[in-house]
């Protein structure tokens, strides 16, 4: 389906794939999951925009795979192979955010292949873009499998040393409610990275036990985050990181990553317009993100996991979001 034209003059797809009990529309423009249903749960899962335009004038990354470096580079700058890179600011402060004025999330994917259960799609990132080395060869595929779950495979390769830390950034709202402050949230994570007023990481590796960062035992969001938690040291293999549920609906969702850092982002900062499917709201505190990834400002920070990549690697990201309902 035709669902409108990008400022680059492509025709953006929207693409429907439905099973096991779910039903999810994709956009070729971000790699955009704009719509995912639950079967016999009324309301959409996250938050999405009716029409193309309102993704243009609205969309805070709503539903886009963020990169080609997803969270925050301080400075935009970094030393890659040795030698500085200047990097294309898009943040106050002087710094990059989601890989830059047009990341990955502002542009046209190629569709690959589809099947009734599954989309694939890529994107070809040249030499230089935003001001990175290398070209970045990376594919998307949105899959629906037994859960019923939503599964993302992040891949991509490189011709240059360069660096890539991809994430998907849809909002979840499981009510429908105006906010998502009762909603109840474990992130299986007893460290966090504290920031400073940019929302930099300040190096720290901090304790969650004893601050409101301590979400090991579910309970009620309550408080404005976006922060890393850091579930691991390394990418590691697919493991539970995080559970989110609405006591009022009855909908939970189930967090597997094979990723060591999870951004937990309260949408404090949505801005309130365009028109979104269902009547859900885009204004602060409207919907959540959980956003698996790599730690962020990474290359500013020698003891963080690296976020390097060589042409002698490949990158591969697995990320699966598990629902249920179970309504009172």
């Amino acid at each position: 389906m035709n669902f409108g034209i990008s400022p680059g003059n492509q025709a953006v797809s929207q693409i429907t794939i439905g099973g096991h009990g779910m039903t999810a529309r994709i956009l070729t423009w971000g790699a955009t999951l704009q719509d995912l249903r639950l079967d016999g749960y009324e309301n959409p899962l996250v938050i999405g925009f009716t029409n193309f335009q309102d993704y243009l004038d609205h969309s805070q990354y709503h539903g886009v795979i963020a990169g080609r470096v997803i969270n925050r580079l301080g400075g935009a700058r970094a030393i890659i192979d040795g030698v500085e890179h200047r990097l294309a600011s898009n943040q106050s402060g002087g710094h990059m955010l989601h890989g830059g004025t047009v990341g990955y999330g502002a542009r046209d994917w190629r569709l690959v292949d589809r099947s009734a259960m599954h989309v694939t799609l890529a994107l070809t990132d040249p030499d230089g873009s935003m001001g990175f080395p290398g070209t970045v060869e990376t594919r998307c595929r949105y899959s629906l499998i037994e859960g019923p779950s939503l599964r993302s495979d992040l891949m991509a390769t490189s011709d240059r040393p360069t660096l890539l830390n991809l994430g998907h950034h849809s909002y979840f709202n499981l009510d429908g409610s105006d906010d998502i402050c009762a909603h109840h949230l474990a992130i299986s994570a007893d460290r966090y990275l504290p920031t400073d007023g940019d929302c930099l990481p300040t190096g720290e590796i901090a304790p969650v036990a004893g601050t409101t960062f301590d979400f090991r035992h579910k309970r009620a969001v309550a408080g404005d985050y976006d922060h890393n938690f850091c579930v691991a040291d390394k990418r590691r293999r697919l493991t539970p990181v995080a559970e989110l549920s609405s006591p009022r609906s009855g909908v939970s969702m189930g967090l597997l990553t094979t990723e060591p850092g999870l951004q937990f982002y309260t949408g404090q900062g949505l801005s309130g317009g365009g028109s979104c499917l269902g009547d859900l709201r885009n204004a602060a505190n409207a919907a959540l993100c959980l956003e698996p990834q790599m730690w962020p400002d990474a290359p500013n920070h020698r003891h963080f996991p690296s976020i390097a990549l060589t042409p002698d690697d490949s990158y591969h990201q697995i990320s699966q979001f598990v629902f249920s309902h179970n309504p009172t």
